[in-house]
This record gives C-alpha cells, structure tokens and sequence, in this order.
C-alpha cells in the first residue's frame, strides 16, 4: 500500500527509530526505515493474541476453557489474571484476584493453543496471522511473550487488522479490546501501581491511567502494548487510527518523556477517521 509523504513530526530523541501511523485502509506516514527488523520484546504479546483469537474462532479453543493454574482459564491467561509472576512458574497470586503482568502466562498459553490445534506455535503463528495479514518481515520462532522481531511495516499491518478485522469476526474483536475482569488494580510495568489497571484480551487498554505512555489526546477505547525493546504498537477506534514505534534504545526515561507528546501529534495530524471502520 503506498504511504501518503507528509513533512516529519519532530521526535525529540537522538537515537535510530521508526514510526508510522495507518488507518483501516492504509498506512498514512512512516518516518525512519519502515522494512528494518526489530525487536519486538513485548509487542509480541498483542500478536500472540491475535494468532490465539483466531484458534478461539475457528473453534479449536475456547476462552473459558481450563488453561494454567487450577481455577485459570484461556480467558485469565490472556488478561494477565492467572496469578503467575512476570517470570516462573510458580503463582504469586489467586486466580482472578489481581492483574500481575505475566510472561509465563503467556508461554502456558501458547501451550495450550499447541495442545488444541497440533501445530507448533510458530507454525500456526505463520499460517494464521503471518500468512492471514501477508507479512513479509515477521519473525514468529522467539517466545511468544517477548520473542518476536519484525518490522515497522508489519506492525502497522497489524494495527489496520485491530482497527477492521478480516481473521476474526466483529463480535470477538470487540472482545478482546474490552476490558476482562474489571476493577483489578496491578502494576503497569514502567508507569507502577494503576487502579484500574485495564486489559482485554492480550491487550492493553488505555482507560483512565496516569501516567502512561499514550496520549493526552488519546482516546479511554486506545489499546495496545509496548515493549522493553523500546518499541509500541497502539490501535485508537475513536480516531481511527494505529501507530507504531520501533528503535535501538531500551525502553527507559526518554520514550516516558516522549511517547505521548508523539501520540498527540499523530492524533492532531491523522485522527478523526471514525470507529475503526468495523461498523
């Protein structure tokens, strides 16, 4: 899809990056290297998601099945509420009881979908969504917590599929950005204590936090991940539009100071294009 030129948003950082911004239709800006490789680090999660909502609508998988610790679900597993540490395998919590960020919840989980479908992970990661959304650069063979590479191509690729789903039905898709097990408070990595700490299904949502790392501008329906590796992928339904970031430099103070001034930006430039185009 060919990306429409625009003059460069100022990001005030001195490091090599990549950002880019598309709506259900198309990619609308890139700044930096949009075919470069990149780590992903957590952004894999959101992808991993995808790729388990799509085992859920082919009916191989269900969400409230048992998955995990005595008492967890697919569901619990994929809205970081099985109680496991962000590393382990031993839980830190009761099931349901609290949001504990979780990687092993996430490699339990891709587990399970091997156990349902008989594929290897990464395999049924390439047939679903790598070859479903024609993905040139996506590397799937890493955890599937944090593992992943790819490039800023992809990532707005994906963003398009979270703003107008093709490999999931609506009502699933709605879903999944729906908070699960409201009310639980938790620890945002990076950003502390949040009361609520909101997700859906594999996906961040922005709700009401302060501090965090997507604008002021942005919408309380904004969802999403980002990543250690520096890196973000967000899907705003009420302007219509996702955006992502990929860089050389570790998640750390500069992407605080500057993330949500660069979403704002991209809201006041690109947004206003409805609800995400899903009807």
């Amino acid at each position: 899809m060919e990306t429409v030129r625009a003059p460069e948003i100022p990001v005030d950082i001195d490091f090599v990056h990549a950002l880019g911004v598309a709506d259900a239709e198309r990619t609308l800006h890139t700044q930096g290297d949009a075919t470069r490789v990149w780590d992903l680090a957590s952004v894999s999660k959101p992808l991993t998601a995808l790729g388990v909502l799509i085992a859920v609508d082919r009916g191989l998988v269900d969400l409230d099945e048992p998955a995990g610790p005595e008492g967890a679900t697919v569901r619990h597993l994929l809205a970081h509420t099985a109680g496991y540490p962000f590393d382990g395998e031993e839980s830190v919590g009761s099931v349901g009881a609290r949001r504990i960020y979780s990687n092993t919840g996430f490699e339990v989980l891709a587990a399970h979908v091997e156990d349902a479908t008989g594929f290897d992970f990464a395999d049924w990661m390439e047939q679903s969504v790598v070859a479903g959304l024609d993905l040139v650069d996506l590397e799937v063979s890493g955890s599937p917590a944090a593992g992943y590479r790819g490039s800023l191509r992809d990532l707005l690729a994906v963003g398009r599929e979270l703003l107008a789903p093709t490999l999931i039905p609506e009502p699933l898709w709605r879903e999944a950005r729906t908070v699960q097990f409201p009310g639980l408070s938790g620890i945002l990595p990076g950003y502390g204590r949040q009361k609520p700490n909101d997700w859906g299904l594999g996906f961040e949502i922005r709700g009401e936090k302060q501090p965090h790392w997507t604008g002021a501008d942005s919408s309380p329906q904004t969802f999403g991940h980002f990543g250690q590796s520096g890196s973000f992928l967000w899907v705003d339904p009420a302007a219509g539009l996702a955006a992502a970031f990929l860089g050389e430099q570790p998640f750390g103070p500069e992407h605080v100071r500057v993330w949500p001034g660069l979403t704002d930006a991209l809201l006041e430039r690109f947004g206003g294009r409805g609800d995400g185009g899903a009807g």
